[in-house]
């Protein structure tokens, strides 16, 4: 077997081996294989993408549609039909649907209104860290880096805060990627159960509306000019709400791991706030929480990297090893807080053109203040077990990066 064989039949098992170091597979399909053919367990003819020109090219290219309704056979296959109900919505549609969905949710992320939620989102950090042990180890996955921004969605949203740990619960299983009997069967149950909560809390907030984004969002639904179905209602609400804690969660966790896992970054930034803002940018950069940006499909023959992608095939963008393609970064393997032009466009972690990350600035102004607050609170925080190497999450094909686990000692001095 090549070389090239078998980083790809590594990146498709996505062996625990590949999860604790899928750069190293990367690296050698950029080099070797850049648009590669995979054969994926759900059977779809797939190309993945591993180089940052590509990579950014095909996030904004129109051939490659985000509408997986047009490709609802393959769509089935993956996914199964309970997924339908819930993914009416922004990130699985094309202009000029897309268009019309984002323009009605983008009025809640913009730098403004993501701002205006900073006394918040820093109440919410010393109410977590508060509640943590700090002298005896503390896994600060549960603790901190998930409860902080499912905290923030729902408030966002007006998730009522007695159902928060439920829909942490539910968006898990969906979230979780398998192809057994049982596991699809587990997350069809959440799938449903989600659409029906929101259906119910729809119900409840167009009798008793709030202050919220969701109620904001019903009003718009049954005004006059029909710019929002019922049904992309719900998608829209589980979209923000699943989307809104999970990659942040894990991106907080990388953070973290990473920086203590480099004392010199992690005291630079310390000592340093103002490199916060480009710390963030370059930990998204150099192991952000979304490996592989969602699916998109041909509708017509392209060509990326000499590679011909035959029309209806799927396309898997891997942003995490865009991230590290040396053609666009010195030193990509090297965590540098003080990367030389590190703007905030550089990186594909929140993705390119008409489907960047809505989110984003809301992601960004988390994991800032939750890295801020912990140097500040716990300057000599350090890995529970030093010597222990990290947990990766375990999936059978990339989407999200995370840890399993992030044990540490908050104030090991006492």
């Amino acid at each position: 077997m090549t070389t090239t064989q078998e980083a790809v039949a590594a990146a498709e098992r996505c062996t625990p081996e590949f999860r604790r170091d899928p750069h190293a597979v990367y690296a050698r399909l950029r080099a070797e294989a850049p648009v590669c053919p995979m054969r994926p367990p759900h059977g779809n003819e797939t190309y993945l993408i591993t180089r940052y020109e590509d990579a950014r090219a095909a996030l904004s290219d129109p051939r490659l549609s985000k509408d997986m309704y047009g490709a609802m056979d393959a769509y089935r296959r993956i996914f199964g039909d309970s997924s339908i109900a819930l993914d009416d919505n922004m990130l699985n549609s094309d202009a000029p649907k897309h268009t019309r969905l984002r323009r009605l949710v983008n009025s809640a992320f913009t730098p403004r209104r993501v701002q205006a939620l900073r006394p918040r989102i820093e109440e919410i950090v010393h109410e977590l860290l508060d509640a943590c042990p700090a002298r005896e180890p503390v896994d600060l996955l549960p603790a901190f880096a998930f409860p902080l921004p499912i905290t923030v969605i729902c408030d966002l949203l007006g998730v009522p805060a007695e159902d928060r740990s439920r829909m942490q619960r539910l968006s898990t299983t969906v979230a979780q990627t398998g192809f057994g009997e049982e596991f699809k069967r587990a997350q069809q149950q959440a799938e449903e159960d989600l659409h029906g909560y929101f259906t119910e809390l729809i119900d409840a907030k167009r009798s008793r509306p709030g202050d919220d984004l969701l109620s904001a969002l019903i009003a718009v639904r049954d005004g006059t000019d029909g710019s929002l179905t019922q049904s992309e209602l719900v998608s829209t609400a589980f979209l923000l709400m699943f989307a809104g804690h999970k990659t942040t969660a894990y991106l907080i966790g990388n953070a973290v791991h990473h920086l203590l896992r480099h004392p010199a970054q992690w005291d630079a930034v310390r000592e340093n706030p103002e490199l916060i803002r480009a710390a963030v940018e370059e930990l998204v950069r150099y192991d952000g929480s979304v490996e592989s940006a969602t699916f998109r499909y041909a509708t017509e023959d392209v060509e990326y990297g000499g590679t011909l992608i035959p029309k209806g095939a799927l396309v898997q963008i891997a942003l995490s090893s865009a991230n590290r393609d040396p053609a666009k970064f010195d030193s990509p393997d090297e965590l540098d807080v003080r990367r030389p032009g590190n703007a905030q466009d550089a990186h594909l972690g929140f993705g390119h053109g008409g489907h960047y990350c809505l989110g984003a600035p809301l992601a960004r102004l988390e994991t800032q203040l939750a890295l801020t607050l912990l140097f500040d609170r716990f300057p000599r925080m350090a890995l529970a077990d030093p010597a222990a190497g990290p947990r990766w999450l375990e999936v059978p094909f990339p989407a999200f990066r995370g840890l399993a686990e992030l044990p540490v000692v908050l104030d090991p001095a006492g």
